[in-house]
């Protein structure tokens, strides 16, 4: 009896694991599925079990043909949506290559498993490095929970610095932290927090957070004091303004480009940006972001074709940085 009170929910898993638009199941195969799980029933129990999934809401349909059969229509994710989830879970750097497969796996469960066979054996994700910290997971959740509660944290954060003998030394450095936002950019998850010494705002990796404590009696730092946000930390505006994660205050700046750049502009600082016109070939633009060595690194790679206006400063960096260019391979 208890087997039977379970039949419909063994014909909705078939239905969920092994069938698609293109792999329908029919009554023969659920009937043989039920019998695996010791359930005896006839052609017609399967039939009704159906109609009351489809009036339930699930979207069932019968497939007519050289493959008769029923397959669910629609999924709560469709295909295309399962591709972009499992690409980006196998591209991002800051899960290591053992939570990669069981977050895989998690994700390919929303689909059924042709599907789920065709994702593994025709996308190529470009390989890149992984975090080898399995604890990142936890720390995500730690954090949020901080972030929400708004409470500091103790962190014990993994640094590098190069040693003798062609080495690299690691060493640990412990911080009291405020922590306000999770920003997930080039493929690594940061945290931006104020640490307690200092009247600026930091960016950690969290892959590099080697172990992690909430201090619950402590109130964190309110993010008006250390940064331009007042009422709410716009994670968003940070992550556009500062360049590869570097720190740094925000400021106008002022560039003349080629019009063959204007992609790579927008992609850069999105659409909060104001144009305006200088000739045929170039357009200017003006926006508010943070000055520092990321965005240096990023104007290099233009040579002529972005000109910077202002500030004055950031001129006198790039020319440095091309001084010591020219100097390296003179």
């Amino acid at each position: 009896m208890a087997n039977q009170k379970l039949k419909l929910l063994y014909v909705l898993e078939i239905l969920l694991r092994e069938s698609d638009e293109n792999h329908p199941v029919n009554a023969e195969k659920i009937l043989n599925f039920l019998e695996e799980k010791g359930i005896h029933c006839e052609r017609k129990s399967v039939y009704s079990d159906i109609g009351v999934l489809k009036e339930y809401g699930y979207d069932i349909l019968c497939a007519k043909g050289n493959q008769n059969g029923y397959f669910l229509a629609s999924r709560e994710f469709e295909a295309v949506e399962i591709q972009l989830l499992a690409d980006a879970v196998e591209s991002a750097k800051f899960i290591s290559p053992k939570k990669t497969e069981q977050l895989l796996q998690k994700v390919l469960l929303m689909t059924s498993e042709a599907h789920a066979k065709e994702i593994k054996t025709h996308c190529h994700v470009e390989s890149s490095p992984k975090a080898a910290n399995e604890e990142i997971y936890y720390h995500i959740d730690k954090l949020s929970r901080a972030i929400r509660e708004e409470r500091k944290i103790h962190v014990i954060y993994r640094r590098h610095k190069a040693g003798h003998a062609n080495a690299l030394d690691i060493y640990d450095k412990e911080y009291v932290l405020s922590p306000y936002a999770m920003i997930w950019s080039n493929d690594y998850y940061y945290l931006v927090a104020n640490y307690e010494k200092y009247d600026d705002l930091m960016v950690l990796r969290i892959d590099r957070i080697r172990s992690m404590e909430i201090l619950k009696d402590e109130k964190w730092r309110h993010f008006s004091e250390v940064s331009e946000y007042k009422d709410f930390f716009d994670s968003a505006d940070y992550a556009r303004k500062h360049f590869n994660m570097y720190a740094g205050e925000s400021e106008p700046v002022e560039m003349v480009c080629q019009n063959e750049t204007i992609e790579q502009v927008l992609d850069r600082f999105g659409d909060n940006i104001h144009f305006y016109g200088v000739d045929e070939e170039r357009f200017g633009m003006q926006t508010d972001i943070a000055v520092n060595d990321g965005l240096v690194a990023w104007l290099m790679q233009f040579g002529t074709r972005i000109e910077v206006k202002k500030p004055d400063y950031l001129k006198k960096m790039l020319l440095k940085r091309a001084e010591e260019i020219k100097k390296l391979y003179s």
